[in-house]
């Protein structure tokens, strides 16, 4: 549910792989309680958080003894769902924001559009070791892919440099953070599209 005022979206979702509980609160102060039973997700999406100053519940029980794949799409899935809906019409919103933040020697950018258009733009993951936390690394492309499907926005994530891919995966995470912080600012009452609309 959504207003004006209240820019906040719960969202719940039952598979045979996983069930997830979210509730979100785009206009927060970076409060998290997350529990996905994946340690570097739940890190990687309190960094987010923190620097989008939303406010984000998140329980999720997955099929962890297959691996994390299911569990890190699906939150993926369900988060972007939530920023949809609590984003309403999107009047008034800047709609695009940008993040580029240093992580030691890493150094990652992130753009979105909340455009009404999913897609998503993935460039520099070669850099990234293999394995990370356990698992293989093609699950971040499957969280921030699954991410801009269900938002319905444009993600643009781009490694630039870097040899710690964990500091790699947090310079991308802030990223993100922080062009969600700009991008869903009130900056007017207009829907920010020369064509009238979003879609």
């Amino acid at each position: 549910m959504n207003t004006a005022q209240t820019r906040q979206s719960s969202q719940q979702r039952e598979s045979a792989e996983t069930r997830i509980q979210l509730h979100l609160n785009l206009d927060g102060t970076g409060k998290t309680d997350i529990k996905t039973g994946f340690g570097l997700l739940d890190h990687m999406l309190t960094l987010s958080m923190f620097w989008a100053n939303m406010d984000l519940k998140l329980h999720c029980q997955g099929d962890l003894d297959v691996d994390a794949h299911h569990s890190v799409e699906d939150v993926g899935l369900v988060l972007g769902r939530a920023l949809l809906e609590a984003l309403g019409d999107r009047a008034g919103i800047a709609r695009v924001g940008y993040g580029r933040v240093p992580m030691d020697e890493a150094l990652a950018e992130v753009t979105v559009d909340m455009s009404g258009r999913p897609w998503l733009e993935w460039r520099g993951d070669e850099m990234l070791p293999p394995v990370l936390a356990g698992e293989e690394k093609d699950i971040w492309r499957e969280f921030y892919k699954a991410l801009a499907s269900s938002a319905r926005c444009n993600v643009h994530v781009a490694f630039l440099y870097g040899k710690n891919g964990h500091h790699l995966l947090e310079s991308a995470a802030k990223g993100l953070g922080l062009a969600l912080r700009q991008a869903v600012q009130i900056q007017g009452s207009v829907v920010r599209s020369t064509k009238g609309g979003l879609d």
